[in-house]
């Protein structure tokens, strides 16, 4: 792997690259400790420490930059939440789905709308924190010689620009540097709070020895679950499909066999994603609005059994839905049919629809399950433990991770391979 790396710093234009997404990725590190202007970070600090989980996990996609209050407090979720809608718009209204089968014209009118979306949610999440902050479950008092409504809308407008900078950002890696800029910007997110993660679960037992065992145990559990979702990330149900022969012209076409790849986790992380979304909202919505059998509620959901339960049930819910919104078996059907494909032993048509779906409702299962014990297993044994490298390294964030790493490796050896260089995968 060494060798690779300094063989991709030989190539001037990938070396750039690597540059550049690296100066992006530490402008970004930079701005998750710029406060917004007006915020009393003692206060603030003393009241988000008495948050709850949702809070916690919150920060965690951030950096930090929550807890800070800084100007990247929003971080990069309204952005990811936008693309995701916009994803599944395009299964849902008819002319979404026509922009995105349109090419480059179509992928910028998806790119603007995107954008416009992110914005909306962004200053919708500004107004969320600057009540929820205010309110009395936190009670924190913003320092300002202007008016309080000025003071309002200075912090505001500071997080929406710090969320449209973001996404400025990510967009500029993916075009100029190496790999997806968005999903970078998460792995830099959670990757800086592991530090922090391994000096806290060392000073967590009253034994310094002990504690350093005890990090020392969950990092090695952590190394030897990796090539386990590595496998799982990879592994793909291969559908095999064979092409007539036929005569154009003068040459002889088809007569071949290759298949189609399913993967086992089609959805990657998006289950997860909106799980928590659906879970941690009613604490949100408590903490806002201050209601007794709200905030009961929302504290059964974001902790305990109920939490572990409804968080399996929903991942799989969600590792069906999305799979079945990107991934259509009409289309794929159709389009073997009209390029003379069939699968051995399967009528075309109506017959090949049915058995793609009933392979994908199979192979959807297991990964869906996984994923689901991936998210669970990490919040049990911080339940038991409150140690809080588990949550940093939670199943949510190794699947980021993994996924990411992948991906940029990836395109790495692309790169790699075109200046006849060996990559990452020999």
């Amino acid at each position: 792997m060494l060798r690779t790396i300094i063989d991709a710093f030989k190539v001037p234009e990938l070396r750039n690259k690597i540059l550049f997404t690296l100066g992006i990725l530490a402008l970004y590190r930079f701005g998750a400790y710029v406060p917004v202007p007006g915020i009393p970070f003692n206060e603030f600090a003393n009241a988000f420490a008495q948050s709850g989980v949702s809070m916690a996990m919150l920060d965690l996609f951030t950096g930090g930059a929550l807890s800070h209050f800084s100007v990247f407090s929003l971080g990069i979720m309204p952005y990811i939440t936008a693309s995701i809608i916009m994803q599944l718009m395009q299964g849902v209204i008819p002319a979404v789905g026509r922009w995105a089968k349109e090419g480059e014209s179509g992928r910028k009118k998806i790119t603007q709308v995107t954008r416009f979306m992110t914005l909306g949610l962004g200053l919708i999440n500004a107004i969320g924190y600057l009540f929820l902050f205010k309110s009395s479950a936190y009670g924190v008092v913003f320092s300002s010689e202007l008016p309080e409504i000025v003071t309002d809308i200075v912090v505001v407008f500071t997080l929406v620009a710090g969320t449209a900078f973001i996404m400025w950002m990510g967009e500029l890696i993916t075009q100029r540097g190496i790999g997806n800029g968005m999903s970078l910007i998460i792995f830099t997110s959670i990757i800086s709070r592991v530090p922090s993660a391994i000096f806290s679960s060392v000073n967590l037992q009253s034994d310094m020895g002990m504690g350093i065992a005890v990090t020392i145990l969950i990092v090695l559990v952590v190394l030897l679950c990796i090539p386990a979702i590595i496998f799982v990330e990879r592994a793909q149900r291969r559908i095999p499909v064979n092409y007539a022969k036929r005569v154009q012209g003068r040459r002889m076409m088809g007569g071949q066999t290759t298949y189609i790849p399913l993967k086992v986790n089609a959805a990657g992380v998006i289950p997860i994603i909106f799980a928590s979304c659906l879970i941690y909202f009613p604490a949100q919505l408590a903490a806002l609005f201050n209601i007794g059998w709200l905030t009961a509620a929302a504290d059964a959901m974001s902790s305990g059994w109920i939490n572990w339960i409804l968080t399996l049930v929903l991942v799989v819910f969600f590792a069906y839905f999305y799979t079945s919104m990107v991934f259509n078996p009409e289309e794929t059907s159709d389009n073997l049919r009209k390029q003379g494909g069939f699968v051995p032993g399967v009528r075309p048509g109506s017959a090949t629809t049915d058995y793609i779906k009933r392979v994908i409702n199979r192979v959807t299962l297991p990964g869906g399950l996984f994923i689901a014990l991936i998210a669970v297993v990490p919040s049990i044994l911080f339940y038991f433990t409150g140690n809080q490298l588990i949550q940093a390294f939670g199943g949510t964030s190794i699947l980021i991770m993994i996924g990411v790493a992948l991906d940029t490796m990836s395109k790495i050896e692309s790169q790699l391979k075109m200046h006849n260089y060996d990559g990452f995968f020999k």
